[in-house]
């Protein structure tokens, strides 16, 4: 409906700007005409000799005459002024015309602009109906669980960001971490960008994904959480909870529910879960390498190479790639 009326609106437009254009043309005619007649009393005023009134006495024989020449020279110089004033609107109304007519080229272009977004918008509609009935494989069953998984983990990383009173900060203010590895779901370069055909960003929701795109880092790939945020096929329906099992990255592939000091030791990286575990965790962080009876993370909120201890004393739930 709304593409239709903005096409509608296209046309009735482009119809106007035709019928300003061909006033416009009219109009210029009639200028350039009434310019050169103009101009032609002019010349043939400045040609005469200006005559006194006793000039005038003296070249008619009678009154009647007199009289006549002094009617004559009086009609003259109204009808120049006539014809001065004829201009001076034409030319004003012909500006006005232009002027209005530019104001609706610049209409159109909005329009146009507009019936692009409103078409890329239907075709998103599309695709996100089909990965819906994909994801869900088109049961309504499956499609209220997983909307209750995505409402209840996304509520919770709202909550903890909120809690921890974490803001946008400056373009990779952290720095990268001792393995060039680290991303914040702060930073500025991302942080209020969208997440897969939600409405959500980064920065409220997006530690996980910020988890995943450090992993990814650390094993080669040259991603960043923006990056990650545009795949919506990560991330379920039209949400920006990320399906299970999580999408590969650098080749690897998800494994969860693992032993985290066996894979810390072979070298991979383990996300885990903390906080409330309602829903896998609150928040997500990665763990680099153990550390005694510690482990040494990677925190999208609080930054790099950090004491896990510091801030958390719970894990609801792991996964690596490998």
């Amino acid at each position: 409906m709304q593409i239709n009326q903005t096409e509608q609106q296209i046309i009735s437009t482009g119809k106007e700007i035709d019928l300003l254009g061909s006033r416009i043309e009219g109009l210029d005619q009639s200028l350039d005409y009434l310019s050169k007649q103009l101009i032609q009393r002019i010349v043939i005023g400045y040609k005469k000799k200006p005559l006194s009134l006793f000039s005038l006495l003296l070249d008619n024989k009678n009154a009647y005459d007199f009289i006549n020449q002094v009617k004559y020279l009086k009609t003259a110089q109204n009808n120049t002024q006539k014809l001065l004033y004829t201009v001076q609107e034409t030319k004003t109304n012909a500006e006005e015309q232009k002027k209005l007519r530019e104001e609706k080229k610049i209409e159109l272009d909005k329009l146009n602009e507009t019936l692009t977004y409103q078409k890329r918008s239907l075709d998103n509609q599309k695709v996100q109906k089909q990965k819906l009935l994909n994801d869900t494989q088109n049961d309504e069953t499956t499609y209220q669980r997983l909307l209750s998984q995505a409402q209840a983990q996304l509520a919770g990383f709202k909550s903890f960001v909120s809690t921890a009173g974490a803001g946008v900060i400056s373009a990779n203010q952290f720095g990268s971490g001792s393995d060039g590895a680290y991303y914040s779901q702060r930073d500025e370069r991302w942080a209020s960008k969208t997440i897969g055909y939600s409405s959500e960003n980064i920065l409220n929701v997006g530690c996980l994904l910020t988890s995943v795109a450090m992993i990814a880092k650390h094993n080669g790939d040259n991603v960043d959480p923006g990056n990650i945020a545009s795949d919506p096929s990560r991330f379920y329906g039209n949400t920006a909870y990320m399906s299970l099992p999580w999408k590969g990255v650098a080749g690897k592939s998800y494994y969860g529910g693992i032993n985290i000091d066996q894979e810390l030791a072979n070298g991979n990286y383990v996300i885990v879960g903390v906080g409330s575990c309602g829903s896998g965790g609150s928040h997500f962080v990665v763990l680099t390498k153990k550390d005694g009876e510690d482990y040494i993370m990677n925190d999208p909120i609080y930054g790099p190479d950090l004491k896990f201890s510091s801030h958390y004393s719970n894990i609801c739930s792991n996964g690596t790639f490998k």
